[in-house]
């Protein structure tokens, strides 16, 4: 993998990582995730190019109400006609651990 195969507008998104040594297959999972939460359409255009619309619908599925902001997986199980998934074994959601 080189660095041009993940865009470079979502190189900021992995700033606990260096970049040069993700691999999209191994790190499929950050990759997706991070680029759904924060990607612009042509990066997430190119995201769906890459893994295709069934592995990022699995992803959704599989670990997305995990993974995802709770709006950022509500709004990508809509587009992609997610109406199972695998709830989270954890009573709060992400980001939301102290009351308001």
């Amino acid at each position: 993998m080189t660095l041009s195969d993940i865009p470079s507008g979502l190189w900021p998104h992995f700033q606990e990582y260096d970049v040069r040594t993700l691999d999209l297959d191994r790190d499929a999972t950050l990759i997706i995730q991070r680029t759904l939460e924060h990607g612009t359409w042509d990066e997430v255009r190119w995201l769906f190019r890459t893994y295709g619309g069934l592995r990022i619908r699995t992803f959704v599925q599989e670990r997305g109400e995990r993974l995802l902001s709770r709006v950022t997986f509500n709004y990508w199980r809509k587009l992609l006609e997610v109406h199972e998934w695998r709830r989270s074994p954890f009573p709060t959601a992400k980001g939301e651990v102290w009351d308001r």
